[in-house]
Order: structure tokens, then C-alpha cells, then sequence
């Protein structure tokens, strides 16, 4: 069972920059075929500074989060784990090379099924190196209890 105590915990930020060959790796291999996730130049052509973040990319840097602690502290079993939602709201976009910081808090801790699904949402803000928002993600992880 969850801790519904620890109901909005903030995590400790963390920093990622956005490395261009990891867009790149990315883009492909979810499909994307827009040069723009892949080629300087046309990027630029488009508008943009430098190679823009792939849709969903912010994901892939915020599972990169150096310490699993809070999940030991609020009981949560990663054997017992499912990754439930997932969501995005931007507000600005953000290329190759930007510094992103994460900040993360349990917004909810619920269960169903008389207790034997606990879910836990999590709202994350993140924000550029010049202190921009980015974008919101919130998450839903679904832990088994039985």
C-alpha cells in the first residue's frame, strides 16, 4: 500500500540537457519522419534555433531521475509497478542543447478495487535554462497490492 501521507512530497529537481543525438535516436525510433528532428539545417529553415524535442521526448529525460528513494519512502514495490498515464501540456518548445529542470510532486495517492490497485499521480513542471516553462507532464503509476 501506498503512503497517502506523502500527498504532495516534492521530489528533488534535477537538470537534464537535451542531447542532439539523443533527439535524433529518439525520433526515430518512434516513427518521426520530419527532418526537422533530424537535420540542423532544415530545422532552421523552419524557424526554429536548433533541432526541436520530439513529441514525448521530456518522458525519456524525466525516467533518467537519479534517485529512487521517494518511491521506497512512500512503500511503492517496483516489482509491483505499471505504468498507468501519461500526459503533456507545453508551452514552449525546447531544442538540442537546453539545460531542463525537473520538478516533480505527488499530487495524488489513490486505490480502487478495495485496495488492490493503489495509483499515484505525479505533476512534473519542467523549465529551461533561462527559467521558461516548458511544459507540465503529469503521470499515473499503477501498483498491484495482491
Amino acid at each position: 500500500m501506498l503512503d497517502k501521507t506523502r500527498i504532495g512530497m516534492t521530489l528533488p529537481l534535477f537538470s537534464r540537457t537535451a542531447e542532439a543525438g539523443q533527439l535524433r535516436f529518439f525520433a526515430k525510433a518512434t516513427g518521426e519522419t520530419n527532418a526537422i528532428y533530424f537535420d540542423e539545417a532544415t530545422a532552421r529553415a523552419a524557424g526554429h534555433p536548433g533541432l526541436p524535442l520530439p513529441p514525448t521526448f521530456l518522458l525519456s529525460l524525466e525516467i533518467t531521475r537519479p534517485s529512487s528513494e521517494w518511491r521506497r519512502e512512500i512503500g511503492m514495490d517496483p516489482a509491483r509497478v505499471l505504468h498507468g498515464e501519461q500526459s503533456f501540456t507545453y508551452h514552449r518548445t525546447a531544442y538540442a542543447g537546453d539545460e531542463l529542470c525537473f520538478e516533480s510532486r505527488i499530487a495524488d495517492i489513490y486505490d480502487k478495487k478495495d485496495g488492490a490497485l493503489d495509483f499515484l499521480v505525479r505533476e512534473t513542471r519542467v523549465t529551461n535554462q533561462r527559467g521558461e516553462h516548458v511544459a507540465d507532464l503529469r503521470s499515473v503509476t499503477v501498483q498491484r497490492n495482491r
